[in-house]
């Protein structure tokens, strides 16, 4: 099984692509199309490379559209590796008539794997009034979509509002969703952001004799074997790999195995990438950006 990010050579052509796909599957149930929820790409699925360009190609030739096929974008996320205390965000517009004002404090902390983002009033002696904290909180979640490192979205940060300002006036809503948005920003920087990537699940079915080679390029791919079976007349191999180092593990398998490999592999969890490529994976998103837009 292998997945292919697929879209429309040309935007005016992504509906005629989607109906031609749905007719596709509908014909072909062995391929299938979902959106990932992570990065936005839609995930044509099917079995092996072969399989998916004949069908691009029969997309093409009956529904006249024009197809682009990549490598699926890997899901990285971002998260701080360290506290910081009391970051000031705020906004002052203030230069005649009703002006804008708001200003918060927010403390930042790491949280466990998996835990997202945690929001916590602690505002006492009425610092911010109390209609007006949900409005912080806003700003916040609207800009954990796209962290200070290479804009991936941010997890696993708890959130501590524990002082701020307002004037009697000009404080309300919009002022202090946006300080909320600038505090956040600033603490993350502030709090030592981290690059973290999919780690995932892999096994791997092969013939006896492939056994070394395979799990030496598994090495090579930063990945970690963690059993080795047999199972009838086979080996089974699992292991924890990067999804980085996976994205075109199909075309690898069967190189090694002379087509007698298989593999599954499923999303595990999340882990902090190595420095030595975390500049590498933030040029990448800068560059993706720049080419976007």
């Amino acid at each position: 099984v292998l997945s292919y990010a697929i879209s429309a050579q040309e935007k005016s052509d992504e509906d005629k692509l989607f109906n031609a796909l749905a007719r596709l599957v509908e014909e072909d149930p062995t391929l299938s199309v979902e959106r990932d929820p992570s990065t936005g790409e839609f995930l044509l699925t099917g079995m092996g490379e072969l399989h998916i360009r004949v069908s691009v190609e029969r997309l093409e030739r009956d529904h006249g559209v024009g197809v682009t096929l990549k490598t699926p974008k890997v899901p990285y996320r971002e998260t701080i590796s360290r506290k910081a205390e009391g970051v000031e965000g705020k906004l002052k517009k203030q230069s005649g008539g009703k002006g804008m004002y708001g200003v918060c404090y927010l403390t930042v902390e790491p949280l466990p794997r998996g835990a997202g983002i945690e929001f916590v009033d602690e505002i006492v002696g009425g610092a911010i009034p109390r209609n007006l904290i949900p409005a912080v909180e806003k700003g916040v979640l609207e800009s954990k979509d796209a962290g200070p490192l290479a804009g991936y979205p941010v997890v696993d940060v708890r959130v501590r509002c524990v002082d701020g300002k307002h004037h009697s006036v000009d404080s309300n809503e919009m002022a202090f969703k946006i300080a909320g948005s600038l505090g956040f920003k600033s603490a993350l920087e502030a709090a030592h952001p981290e690059l973290l990537e999919p780690i995932m699940n892999v096994e791997i079915v092969i013939p006896e004799g492939h056994v070394g080679d395979v799990m030496g390029d598994i090495s090579s791919r930063r990945g970690r074997v963690q059993t080795s079976e047999v199972r009838g007349s086979s080996q089974v191999i699992k292991a924890s790999v990067p999804m980085a180092e996976m994205l075109e593990y199909a075309s690898a398998l069967t190189s090694l195995t002379g087509g007698k490999g298989a593999f599954h592999m499923e999303f595990s969890h999340y882990d902090q990438i190595p420095a030595q490529l975390r500049e590498k994976v933030i040029a990448e998103a800068q560059a993706l950006r720049d080419a976007e837009s």
